[in-house]
């Protein structure tokens, strides 16, 4: 098999051949931890899960990097300007790390409960300030920055004459040092293009620490570089995130590692397109934002209900990592129906009894989702193969074909590989309970239920699923017995 990414540095489609045959290292901009998460940070987190999980089953060893940014991103990601951390420490009355913590812990939360696996490494930008330090002196050293009143700052004109500045989102970086020279020396900056490699700290600025240059914060692209290079080495596989962070940071990325170290650090740059609201943008900046725990607990006006995190894995999920997704209630509640009749139908699988023979056709599935995986982590063309298994699986299912041993061990099988192991869906049942003794004690209800009807005992039979139905469970009488869910 194999594997296609869209490697956004090449802007086409390229076989994936790691650096190191059996080692990936791949590394991705995790959040900046000062808010909750909305469903925009949601999606960089499940496309590069899926990622992780898909090169974890085709047999490679992944080492899986993801940042924690809790200090050096500025307000409107500017060289000027509050940290964000600091301003909601200073609002709170709280200790940044406070901070930190509070946002991390709920990040994580909310990352389990989307069944996102955990980065094989988590490192945290102000644990790494003395990596940074080392860095900036690296690229002072090669001639690629300057000191300006304690700060440092990436000469991006004496690096285009080099290398080329731009080339990851395709700026034309003349026309941006054209359009700058006449701000030559009202700033700190030569040119308003070049970025803060280090800021000196103003007295009121919370976070700071001891460098060569002053006493201050590294900028906020410097800790990808750091951090990327400390855990992953001088080249590593693949680098991603959101499309928003293509440029600036990724782009300034770029040229930091590349002036520092004399050479480019990563082979495949990746990036998820955005989650949209009426065509704009979903983002704190903009305020048209709903965050993870609004979509749990229904609690927004744009909302019409709650929507579980496994029906907003699956609306991520049903569209390819690099379209643009525009969320709207009605847009999950069929994203909720599609989850419940896919979940439904592999339930279903496992209670299927094989034959002597077929009668339903389900070779190759294997294969097709294999190949829409292969290419460009197609995850929609995947779910559309699964649905049309559902149409065999329910058709032996009710009677009217059969299913032999081995064609129905294959069928689990790969049900199990595709919709648990790749794509990480989970059973609403699973996910709300989390509990195999809840589920076998709604079994024993139903089982008791089942035998009061042998026994003509409708009244009980009746309170039985009456009362069960009150408390949201929905009950389906089969010829082998019945299913139920919330």
């Amino acid at each position: 098999m194999k594997l296609t990414i869209y490697n956004t540095l090449s802007r086409k489609k390229e076989e994936f051949i790691p650096l190191h045959e059996n080692k990936v290292g791949m590394y991705v901009c995790g959040p900046t931890v000062y808010g909750d998460g909305h469903l925009g940070h949601a999606r960089p987190a499940i496309t590069f899960d899926i990622l992780f999980r898909y090169l974890m089953h085709l047999g490679y060893k992944v080492r899986y990097v993801r940042n924690i940014t809790d200090v050096g991103h500025l307000e409107n990601d500017a060289d000027s300007g509050e940290d964000k951390i600091a301003k909601k420490a200073r609002l709170d009355e709280l200790e940044p790390m406070e901070v930190v913590q509070y946002y991390t812990n709920r990040y994580h939360k909310a990352m389990e409960m989307l069944n996102v696996l955990p980065p094989s490494i988590e490192p945290h930008a102000s644990g790494h300030i003395m990596e940074q330090i080392d860095f900036v002196q690296k690229i002072l050293d090669a001639g690629f920055a300057y000191e300006s009143e304690g700060s440092v700052y990436f000469d991006v004109e004496e690096y285009n004459k080099k290398y080329n500045y731009g080339k990851l989102s395709g700026r034309n970086v003349e026309d941006m040092l054209e359009s700058t020279r006449e701000l030559d020396g009202q700033s700190e900056k030569r040119r308003s293009v070049d970025f803060a490699l280090w800021k000196k700290a103003s007295p009121e600025h919370i976070m700071h620490w001891k460098a060569p240059w002053s006493e201050g914060f590294p900028g906020w692209h410097m800790e990808c570089s750091a951090m990327g290079t400390k855990y992953l080495g001088e080249q590593f596989d693949i680098h991603g995130g959101g499309m928003d962070l293509m440029f600036p940071h990724h782009e300034c990325e770029i040229a930091q590692s590349t002036a520092a170290l004399g050479h480019e650090t990563v082979k495949y740059w990746m990036h998820n397109n955005m989650i949209t609201i009426g065509g704009q943008k979903m983002g704190k900046s903009l305020g048209n934002f709903i965050t993870l725990e609004q979509f749990f607990t229904g609690n927004h006006p744009l909302l019409s209900q709650a929507f579980s995190p496994m029906t907003v894995r699956f609306f991520i999920l049903q569209a390819h990592y690099r379209s643009t997704v525009d969320f709207s209630s009605a847009a999950l509640e069929a994203s909720e129906k599609g989850l419940s009749r896919l979940m439904e139908g592999y339930t279903r699988l496992q209670k299927l009894t094989a034959s002597a023979t077929s009668s339903v056709e389900t070779a190759g599935l294997r294969a097709r989702c294999e190949d829409a995986m292969c290419d460009d982590l197609n995850t929609p063309i995947v779910i559309s193969h699964l649905f049309d298994a559902l149409k065999a699986i329910n058709l032996v299912h009710d009677g009217k074909e059969t299913i032999s041993a081995a064609e129905l061990d294959e069928l689990k099988a790969v049900f199990k590989i595709f919709i648990e192991e790749i794509l990480g869906l989970k059973s609403e049942t699973e996910v709300s309970t989390g509990n195999e003794a809840y589920k076998k004690a709604i079994d024993l209800l139903l089982n008791m239920r089942l035998e009061a009807k042998q026994n003509k005992d409708w009244a009980t039979s009746d309170k039985i699923r009456n009362e069960l139905t009150a408390l949201g469970f929905e009950i389906k009488d089969t010829k082998d017995g019945f299913e139920w869910k919330i």
